[in-house]
């Protein structure tokens, strides 16, 4: 892996924290086998992974009656690219629950088989940036942003953990014909709970009645995860996350940008936005009163 600062490295086009990752590892990964039962949720960084983790651990929350085996959602999906010290991941039994901000080069290329499914959740590019700045702030193996502005920059030409959200976001919305993935966005998630909740159902093939439905959209209120030990991540310890700086979850709205960029960063993002995305059919909700744009 090639050092491109104190904190982040560069391996395949892809930007990791320094430490936490092996070019073996990731290499690994080539061959590493997929069961047709696998369930990942793909994203990038600060895109709404541990609400959407909360969900579909809920809806496969009779797979997993053996809560010491796996203490919380961490555990019982754990992302892919980090072992972390687990046994290796090929002893776990089925249904296998990952989670994962990789990019499709670097995935297990058993995955265009079609048959194990990928959900991808991506959140308007704003709001992400802001989250991810203020979460640099608080985890030990991210740099601590000199400001905003410095670290808006790096986010826009990539030079941040998972590189480009342009990239990340067009590399899988490009290649979706190859794998049996459902695509949401983290916006139409905190406007329609419920219908994303059964979204994510039924394409994993989960019928759930209407109580079991109503059990996992109660739990997977943003209030009633920020209280759940098994899903708010406060199970990690002070040295890895800050809390006096942030938390893993913040705020969980639609439009916090609006906060913290200027009028000319607005400007400057929203051009360089249309440049990057503009020929894409995406469309992001950017305002909590505003329609998909």
């Amino acid at each position: 892996m090639e050092k491109i600062t104190d904190y982040l490295c560069k391996y395949k086009d892809y930007i990791f924290a320094v430490g936490v990752t092996t070019a073996e590892y990731i290499d690994s990964l080539q061959n590493f086998e997929i069961r047709d039962t696998d369930v990942f949720l793909v994203t990038y960084p600060k895109s709404g992974t541990v609400w959407t983790q909360q969900i579909v651990a809920l809806i496969c929350e009779s797979d997993f009656r053996d809560s010491a085996l796996y203490p919380n959602n961490l555990e019982r999906m754990p992302w892919l690219e980090y072992l972390e010290g687990r046994p290796d991941y090929s002893l776990r039994p089925s249904p296998r629950l990952f989670a994962s901000h990789l990019t499709p080069a670097l995935m297990p290329p058993g995955l265009r088989d079609k048959k194990a499914k990928i959900i991808y959740v991506m959140r308007n590019p704003k709001d992400n940036v802001v989250s991810y700045y203020h979460f640099c702030n608080a985890w030990k193996y991210l740099e601590t942003p000199n400001s905003f502005d410095e670290f808006l920059q790096q986010y826009l030409v990539g030079q941040v953990g998972a590189a480009s959200w342009f990239d990340h976001v067009r590399v899988w919305y490009s290649q979706r014909k190859q794998y049996d993935i459902l695509f949401l966005t983290y916006e139409d998630m905190i406007m329609d709970l419920r219908s994303a909740v059964q979204q994510i159902s039924h394409f994993l093939g989960r019928d759930l009645d209407e109580a079991d439905i109503n059990r996992v959209v109660e739990k997977a209120t943003f209030k009633n995860m920020k209280t759940d030990p098994k899903a708010n991540y406060e199970f990690l310890p002070e040295e890895l996350l800050n809390r006096d700086k942030s938390l893993f979850l913040r705020k969980g709205t639609i439009g916090d940008w609006k906060n913290t960029f200027t009028v000319k960063q607005t400007e400057m993002f929203d051009r360089i936005y249309r440049e990057r995305m503009g020929d894409l059919p995406l469309k992001f909700i950017w305002e909590m009163n505003g329609q998909p744009q």
